[in-house]
């Protein structure tokens, strides 16, 4: 059988020792890559840029499994920041794109088995990402982005395992410091023309700091299926449930250095927690006609469901324009991809089409009852919001490759994207705040490659990004009114790469990337108040900078791999902002030429590997510099480079193979700030990364 060769809304990168690795260590030989990015397969050699691939072997081995920090800062020009803290998720940037978000993840698209995990609006998350069961990671960067619509800075699409092979049922279990263990069943069989796999992990801990504890449960199962004359078909259910996990929210600076692991004062008087559950299915189709056309689809369905208690002062809550402090919402998304590729020889072409849409039911309660006399803080009080909100976007797209000779390839493609907002309005206590808005926007992209020696390529790429508004970042006003901001405008990027992959040799390959991003109108924090922010355009920023990463496998024992980051990411023109609340008209300036916040100038990440066959060794160094809190560059978390240190070993146990590992992170006991919250209103900006912390566990295949 054929298998499923793309993820039909992401991308799709796999390399042949990748499909059929187990969890023994890698193959010194690097083999080829074959990349998917561009909807068509081909050598990630011919494609005009930055690609990834994590394996499973480095997602999976001596790894927690739960965060996608553990194993994304090896890609060079990505910073994935665990904030110890679970209601709010990660903080992940590409190339600068969505560092300044405040809670999930926004200016980069995600995919999970060919599934949207980014909503139409840009707002995304990956607390359902089920790492224990992935086949692979793969990260597109770069210029070609843009062939995936709104809020396409970067693209991190992940795939679970799926393959035919005998029945093999798993049990995984990990345990360390601070009350955080993993456990976690699978079962995964097949023959050429049918795969299930089905993995289900529980996740708990007590949090690094005070008020963190958090549980997450996570249910992946996928079934492929070769219908024959029907094409070739693949299902994919997901579902999440995370309740009441802990936020100890920021700290401000002397409280950071005072003592890491505290809460803020606010975390525990309001007892500010989120829920979360979630439940989505996918399927995927695609069938050969002939020996020229082929078409691919995929539909999903799903349904997310929050409850967050937030911080916000009682007064502040109690104003009659407040939304309360307590948000509720339930959610319901879907979407359609579809194209047709046709391949005549020396030109391909790819005609599709993307719909995505959301509805929201949204409502604001107070975080406080009153009991005559007596306040009670952290319970839901009364209804002070209530709307339905929906956005949706339609983006017809066309690609086009031209192999034009044994060494040159050129590439296009050009997508039209529109995304309408509308909320109606249903509280109607302070007047109808119902409002609608939509964007528009066509975005090309260009690149040229140029294969110069046997498993070497030089290449050159242009494109046009396009970022609208989330639909948290619209729904005020720039006053701090309710109601759709209608004068916010989409950023608009355009952007510039050349870039260099060669071999050095049967054991080692290199890449290097230069780039430069011009963007107009990124959109940024401007007022605060009542507990609400507004956001606005500013004139123009820039992003430049170098990428680098070099994998050297001298022998099968030794394996060294090293990537570096250097970015200069800043605003080209001053504006004016708030520092503080209540501010409803922004006061402060902030100069041109200061750094974006959140964005680290420079970053890198080296790993060596030992293997003498009685235990294998990984030693990790991960380093970063420091992180500016706010637009003013006012103050920055500290630069820091920490060392990990993993030890593992394979072994029988009759008819069980079983794998034990044991980790010890930030060797030295370095103490340092893992993320910060940009433009954080009360100046709470830090997020403490833990001391050093231990974890063990084994993986047993019965």
């Amino acid at each position: 059988m054929k298998g499923l060769r793309v993820a039909t809304t992401g991308i799709a990168l796999a390399s042949g020792a990748a499909l059929a690795q187990s969890d023994a260590p890698p193959r010194p030989a690097l083999d080829a890559v074959v990349v998917t990015a561009t909807r068509s397969e081909r050598l990630e050699l011919d494609v005009p840029a930055s690609v990834n691939v994590i394996t499973r072997e480095e997602i999976r081995d001596t790894q927690l499994r739960i965060n996608l920090s553990e194993s994304l800062p090896r890609v060079p020009g990505v910073v994935a920041l665990n904030r110890e803290n679970y209601a709010q998720d990660l903080q992940i940037s590409i190339r600068g794109f969505g560092a300044r978000s405040t809670f999930g993840v926004r200016g980069i698209r995600l995919y999970l088995d060919g599934v949207p995990a980014t909503q139409p609006d840009g707002q995304g998350q990956v607390s359902n990402f089920p790492l224990n069961a992935a086949q692979s990671i793969e990260v597109l960067r770069g210029p070609f982005s843009a062939l995936y619509g709104n809020s396409s800075g970067g693209v991190i699409a992940m795939t679970t395992r799926l393959d035919a092979q005998p029945w093999a049922p798993a049990l995984d279990v990990a345990a360390g410091s601070f009350g955080t263990w993993r456990a976690a069943a699978s079962l995964a069989g097949g023959a050429d023309d049918y795969a299930v796999a089905v993995d289900g992990s529980a996740f708990n801990t007590d949090g690094y700091r005070e008020h963190s504890a958090a549980t997450r449960d996570v249910l992946n199962a996928s079934a492929r299926l070769d219908g024959g004359a029907s094409g070739q078909w693949r299902v994919n259910i997901n579902a999440l449930s995370m309740p009441d996990a802990q936020d100890p929210l920021g700290l401000t600076r002397a409280q950071w250095q005072a003592d890491p692991q505290q809460a803020s004062p606010l975390a525990l008087t309001f007892d500010t927690r989120k829920s979360t559950r979630q439940n989505q299915a996918g399927l995927q189709w695609n069938k050969d006609f002939d020996a020229i056309w082929s078409a691919t689809a995929a539909a999903w369905a799903g349904q997310r469901s929050v409850q967050q208690f937030q911080a916000i002062p009682v007064a502040t809550q109690a104003a009659a324009s407040s939304p309360g402090g307590v948000i509720d919402f339930d959610r319901d998304y879907g979407g359609v991809d579809a194209r047709l590729q046709g391949n005549f020889g020396a030109v391909n072409l790819v005609f599709g089409l993307a719909w995505e849409w959301l509805n929201e039911d949204r409502r604001g309660y107070e975080n406080f009852v009153r009991d005559g006399a007596q306040t009670i803080l952290g319970v839901q009080g009364r209804l002070r919001r209530e709307e339905r909100n929906r956005v949706a976007s339609l983006d017809p797209y066309l690609q086009f490759e031209w192999r034009i000779d044994e060494q040159w390839r050129l590439l296009a493609g050009v997508r039209a994207s529109t995304v309408d907002f509308d909320s109606r309005d249903e509280y109607l206590a302070n007047g109808d705040d119902s409002g609608s808005n939509g964007f528009h926007s066509i975005n090309p992209t260009l690149g040229l490659v140029y294969r110069f020696a046997p498993g070497s390529s030089a290449y050159a790429s242009y494109g046009r990004g396009f970022e609208t508004p989330t639909l948290n970042e619209i729904s005020y006003r720039a006053d701090g009114s309710a109601g759709l901001n209608t004068q916010l405008q989409p950023a608009r990027s355009n952007n510039y790469e050349l870039g260099l992959k060669a071999a050095l040799g049967a054991r080692a390959a290199a890449t290097l990337a230069l780039f430069s991003i011009d963007t107009s109108d990124d959109i940024v924090v401007l007022t605060n108040s009542g507990g609400r922010s507004s956001f606005g355009n500013v004139g123009a920023t820039s992003r430049s900078g170098v990428e680098f990463s070099f994998d050297w496998r001298p022998t099968p024992q030794w394996s060294l791999y090293v990537s570096a980051t250097a970015l200069k990411a800043q605003f080209d023109q001053g504006f004016l902002t708030c520092t503080a609340a209540p501010c409803t008209q922004p006061n402060v300036p902030v100069a041109a030429g200061n750094r974006l916040p959140g964005v680290p100038a420079y970053a890198g990440y080296a790993e060596l590997r030992w293997r003498p066959g009685w235990l294998d060794w990984q030693l990790e160094w991960r380093a970063q510099s420091k992180l500016y809190v706010d637009d003013r560059n006012s103050q920055a978390a500290p630069g820091y480079g920490v060392i990990n240190l993993a030890a593992a070993r394979s072994f029988g146990l009759g008819r069980t193979a079983a794998r034990a590992f044991l980790r010890v992170n930030n060797l030295l006991d370095k103490g340092y700030v893992g993320s910060v919250i940009v433009n954080e209103a009360n100046g709470r900006y830090y997020e403490p990364a833990p001391g050093r912390a231990w974890l063990a566990g084994i993986d047993l295949t019965l």
